[in-house]
């Protein structure tokens, strides 16, 4: 869908940029801005900056930056059209009615495409489960206890024997070869031309928390291999962002989110009324997975398998959903391995009675723990309890932490005085160690290579000034005249991103930094250019010294554009003006108090 820029800026200016984020993550107050723990990347220090102001948001730990919209396009996985209909949604604006063909919408959104044609794929397994040819997976589906209303609830379908049935109905709707290999549901091979990655497989369709389909899963019936077949990572599908089944456990009713490993898990318990079930999606639980699941829950219970990996899985989430804030218990499935085991033999009842007696995270790290440990060797018992300092350290509130150091030394009979002053040692060291990491991390990011730092320290000006102009317009706009222009921003982004702010300011006497961002119809762009306009020093310097600071930086701009017209000079009779104009540098005075 097209939007003209009319109603792109209304139903941003709709949305105030602080109120959407805050529905995200917690923000606080910090002089101008509001910071928090970036939603984009693992932190501790909040790095995460929100502009009311300038409508703009910017990352200084990963870089992510932008409008609302780029936000929710980064958060949510949302397309641009996707974003506006949300917002406008929520400010009860109402959008044209306009439908799109094929083609135009193919053209206009690479990932709505791709969105399309995992719907037409879940249609057709959908239906396909429902013919003759479908009759083995439907017994499957049904002799493993799931009811036909189950099964339409998620979709399930089939993938036909034929390795490239699927890949004739996705031509026949007409898409190109190229958007159906980027969708993950085909590959070609050049011997056997285009085959489908899934066949003769019961499907389960992966939704984002919107329920729209994303990929799939395809389980063989049988003993055959690999057991399951799931989607590569594409566009609109990367697993460490997504859980199965959140887009019904967002609504349940009951208390918490249940987490567990397996497609068949959640789709048991739901049908046995567990409607809060979500799982991981054949990875690791994620840190993006816990920030998913802190915007709806401050409460998770963990169905994870009972054998060792699920036992090591649970011990791998537990720190990341405490990281985000929510509180995590351990349902305990012994004698069963996992939910769809134990409902099928126990039913419904009896895993309700689990829910209520699960174990709290901190108790099942340390119960854990005292099973590795022979606890009638003083060596070993030695070190369990070093074990068990290491785990209660982490709690920060200290009623919280004294209630758990009572408990485990009244369980495990260690002394609390004792097990106290040893966790308060190591609290300490390990508050030390992190600032000193943090220190490390500042010094020698790993994600950026030496010579794209040196590249930004040579842009850093240029970026500066931008952020400037946008923090002071009416100030430094009129000094720049006969000083500055876009002309002398000798990066090429920079200097286009310069030419749109002389231009609006010059013909509407102020500023609209998230209109200007929106112009960009490329995301990486646009991410770029809002982290340009949100540049500022790491300290917050006196009226005066930033006064020094902004003339320095002016300068140091011209002189680079002055440089760089010098080394590529071409008529000398511009010579002596580029001379001329170097002299006036050192007279020029930049002042943060003109009107």
């Amino acid at each position: 869908m097209f939007y003209s820029e009319d109603i792109v800026e209304e139903v941003r200016s709709r949305n105030d940029i602080v109120d959407v984020i805050q529905s995200y993550v917690s923000l606080k107050k910090k002089g101008n801005t509001y910071t928090a723990c970036c939603p984009f990347h693992n932190e501790k220090t909040p790095s995460f900056h929100v502009s009311r102001e300038k409508q703009l948001y910017h990352c200084f730990g990963c870089g992510a930056a932008g409008t609302v919209y780029t936000f929710l396009q980064q958060y949510e996985n949302f397309t641009f059209p996707e974003a506006i209909e949300f917002l406008a949604n929520r400010a009860g604006i109402a959008l044209p009615q306009k439908e799109m063909t094929l083609q135009e919408r193919r053209d206009a959104d690479y990932s709505s495409a791709l969105k399309e044609i995992n719907k037409a794929a879940a249609s057709y397994f959908y239906y396909a489960l429902r013919q003759e040819d479908g009759k083995a997976a439907w017994s499957y589906l049904t002799d493993r206890g799931l009811s036909e209303e189950t099964i339409h609830r998620f979709g399930l379908g089939y993938a036909k024997i034929y390795s490239d049935d699927l890949y004739k109905y996705l031509k026949q709707k007409g898409y190109d070869d190229r958007l159906l290999v980027d969708s993950g549901l085909i590959r070609f091979d050049e011997k056997q031309g285009a085959t489908d990655v899934f066949w003769n497989r019961v499907m389960f369709p992966i939704m984002d928390q919107n329920g729209k389909v994303i990929g799939f899963g395809g389980r063989v019936m049988g003993d055959g291999h690999p057991k399951y077949v799931n989607s590569k990572e594409t566009k609109i599908y990367e697993k460490r962002r997504h859980l199965y089944g959140f887009h019904l456990a967002k609504r349940s009713r009951r208390e918490g989110i249940i987490l567990c490993e397996g497609y068949m898990d959640v789709i048991a318990m739901y049908q046995a009324g567990f409607d809060n079930a979500a799982a991981s999606l054949g990875t690791a639980f994620t840190i993006q997975q816990a920030m998913l699941l802190k915007r709806y829950t401050d409460h998770v219970y963990l169905a994870y398998d009972s054998d060792g990996a699920g036992v090591a899985a649970a011990q791998k989430a537990i720190p990341l959903l405490r990281e985000v804030g929510i509180s995590a218990r351990v349902i305990n499935m012994q004698p069963h391995k996992d939910p769809d085991e134990f409902i099928k033999t126990l039913g419904a009842e009896a895993f309700e009675e689990r829910i209520r007696q699960a174990e709290s995270s901190m108790m099942f790290q340390v119960r854990i723990a005292s099973e590795q440990y022979d606890q009638q060797d003083p060596e070993e018992r030695t070190k369990f309890q070093q074990e068990v300092v290491k785990l209660v350290s982490v709690i920060q509130d200290p009623l919280e932490r004294d209630n758990y150091l009572e408990a485990i030394a009244n369980r495990y009979f260690i002394d609390k005085k004792n097990l106290t002053e040893s966790v308060n040692r190591y609290g300490a060291y390990r508050t030390e160690q992190n600032r000193y990491q943090e220190l490390l991390e500042r010094e020698t990011p790993q994600d950026v290579r030496r010579q794209e730092r040196r590249e930004e320290r040579k842009q850093q000006p240029q970026r500066l000034l931008l952020g400037w102009l946008v923090a002071y317009p009416d100030q430094l706009f009129p000094q720049m005249k006969g000083r500055i222009g876009p002309e002398d921003f000798t990066d090429a982004f920079y200097r286009e991103l310069a030419q749109r702010l002389f231009e609006q300011y010059e013909a509407t006497g102020s500023l609209n930094p998230a209109a200007i961002i929106q112009q960009y119809e490329d995301l990486e762009a646009e991410t770029k250019a809002a982290a340009a306009l949100q540049s500022d020093l790491p300290m917050e310097p006196s009226p005066e010294d930033r006064a020094t600071v902004i003339t320095e930086v002016v300068r140091k701009v011209k002189e680079e554009s002055l440089q760089y017209q010098l080394a590529h000079l071409q008529d000398i009779s511009k010579l002596q003006d580029i001379i001329r104009q170097k002299g006036q540098i050192p007279t020029w005075n930049i002042s943060l108090t003109c009107g």
